[in-house]
């Protein structure tokens, strides 16, 4: 499978072209008609019962500060499912060459705001500044039936996919301005680890955070990159020099095996895992015991175009409780709290990841494309 990166241009129809790094490119502006799925409703899953809600997170001097009168305005987002039947012409999805399959979309900014329904359910403002993409009604309140049954949608597919996905906001320690991501790309793939194309659909309600609000060092599964056509760094940290034009990119990859139970937990990470390695030969990698069901690696990738040069070394997360003594970025982590349409999900599970074939970009691999 290619090496290289998506980008795009997130307007009316969202379109993807290649840009370096680690997928390959895709347009979505053919001319084909498009149809237009009612949202499936409330999902017959039962969670779990909720854990108790944590304490709030109180406000420490080290956090940097924030100028509320600059965050970026709200934007309305899609209100019905948007897929397109795809002309002859249109791209189609391909065998992976390495087994591998893989299906992305794309989302939008949505708005910002101070909660998190998952780690402080039901209190308003108790988290630091989150910036979120997908469900635009996502906030304190959210709960499985809120999220899968109201708000518009920032990301391709619409009311498709009413997911709720969220990070810390990037703050300009210049004046306080946090940053609005350009987009967020989200690669929904069968594991490179665990050798099983068999991934069950991720459950509905399920809801689950990846990386540690509180760290201030490197973390496993995170990282931060910066690049364009002529450069492609990596780092654990926000990278001080990223040049103007080119695309700053927080990159987050979440647990794969869950434990078939719960749909949440106290810590909202121990009803999930990241898959384990044999302690000797043949060295293999699968889910442990405790978190049997494989579920769809899911890396976000939130976006920022670089407009201003030297801007990146003052920039620090919300998040971000230590000394500026060191680079900005630790702390990086993401919430995500599933509200895809079932059947639209099912549908890039069986034809994309199950089968081994490289949807691209937005292909359901049955004909048809979010858009």
């Amino acid at each position: 499978m290619g090496k290289a990166r998506l980008c795009s241009l997130v307007l009316l129809v969202f379109a993807v072209t290649a840009c370096g790094g680690d997928d390959s490119g895709v347009s979505l502006t053919g001319a084909a008609p498009f149809v237009v799925i009612p949202s499936s409703g409330t999902s017959t899953t039962t969670p779990s019962p909720a854990p108790p809600p944590a304490a709030p997170h109180h406000t420490h001097s080290m956090l940097p500060f924030i100028d509320t009168t600059k965050i970026p305005a709200p934007e309305v987002g899609f209100s019905e499912a948007r897929i397109k039947v795809n002309a002859p012409q249109d791209e189609k999805p391909t065998p992976s060459g390495d087994g591998i399959g893989a299906f992305r979309t794309a989302c939008s900014f949505s708005h910002m705001n101070y909660d998190d329904a998952i780690v402080y359910p039901g209190q308003k403002a108790a988290s630091h500044l989150h910036a979120y993409f997908g469900n635009t009604g996502a906030d304190y309140t959210s709960t499985q039936k809120s999220i899968e049954t109201t708000g518009n949608s920032t990301c391709s597919g619409g009311t498709a996919n009413r997911t709720g996905y969220w990070v810390p906001a990037v703050i300009d320690t210049k004046d306080g301005t946090p940053i609005k991501p350009t987009q967020m790309m989200v690669y929904y793939k069968t594991s490179y680890q665990v050798v099983d194309n068999n991934v069950s659909p991720f459950p509905a309600g399920l809801r689950m955070v990846a990386g540690d609000m509180k760290s201030t060092g490197p973390q496993d599964y995170i990282s931060w990159g910066c690049y364009n056509q002529t450069i492609n760094l990596s780092s654990n940290t926000i990278p001080a020099d990223c040049p103007v034009g080119a695309t700053l990119e927080a990159n987050i990859s979440f647990p794969i095996c869950w434990d078939g139970v719960n749909l949440d937990s106290p810590n909202h990470k121990s009803h999930m895992s990241y898959p384990v390695q044999m302690p000797s030969a043949p060295w293999t990698w699968s889910c442990p015991t405790t978190h049997p069901v494989l579920m769809p690696t899911m890396t976000q990738k939130v976006q920022y175009t670089i407009t201003e040069a030297g801007s990146t070394a003052r920039w620090r997360l919300s998040s971000d409780n230590y000394g500026t003594d060191k680079a900005g970025g630790y702390s990086l982590h993401a919430d995500w709290f599933n509200g895809w349409d079932p059947k639209v999900q099912a549908t890039w599970v069986n034809n994309c990841l199950r089968k081994s074939m490289d949807c691209h970009g937005f292909l359901l691999g049955d004909g048809t494309t979010l858009f």
